[in-house]
């Protein structure tokens, strides 16, 4: 469902809004506008959790409360790139191709699509050592406070109450 475009049409104003959270554009998310900028942004999210290992909704970081698209973009800015990669990628990869591709990816995820490329533009980075341009701040750089009683709540809900079960097999 996320939509079709007809002819040489390249935007939609949508009265629904389906999607994955965490893979939506802001544009679409807030304001439902859908354009082929929206699909560039879910793209650059997806490009940052397979680098990092990571999954953009479920990311938590002992340092700082950020979404994956905010811990990106601070090591990106600190030059820390090497804290956002995973290990084994880092590890058996070449490191400047890997934080191209990282740097790609933050490209996509920009916060206003028309600062976004656009995916052929996007192909071209990745499969060439052309200049990329500086990214902006990306959309939905959230920093979220979490409360003692969520952690508390989530805990407990891991594992059972029950000390101990007992199965016992029966014929019909």
């Amino acid at each position: 469902m996320a939509r079709s475009f007809g002819g040489s049409q390249t935007e939609a104003n949508t009265t629904r809004i389906v999607g994955t959270c965490g893979y939506m554009s802001p544009e679409y998310a807030i304001d439902g506008l859908f354009s082929t900028k929206s699909d560039v942004f879910s793209f650059g999210v997806l490009l940052l959790e397979i680098f990092s290992g990571e999954r953009n909704r479920c990311f938590e970081h002992p340092d700082h409360n950020l979404n994956l698209l905010g811990h990106a973009w601070r090591c990106f800015n600190e030059d820390k790139l090497t804290e956002l990669v995973d290990r084994a990628i880092l590890e058996s990869s070449n490191q400047h191709e890997v934080f191209r591709v990282i740097q790609v990816g933050l490209l996509c995820v920009q916060e206003y699509p028309e600062d976004r490329p656009d995916m052929s533009s996007v192909v071209m980075m990745l499969s060439s050592k052309i200049a990329l341009p500086i990214s902006k701040k990306p959309g939905f750089f959230t920093e979220r406070k979490r409360h003692e009683r969520d952690y508390s709540s989530r805990k407990h809900t891991l594992s059972s109450s029950n000390e101990y079960s007992i199965t016992t097999i029966a014929p019909r």
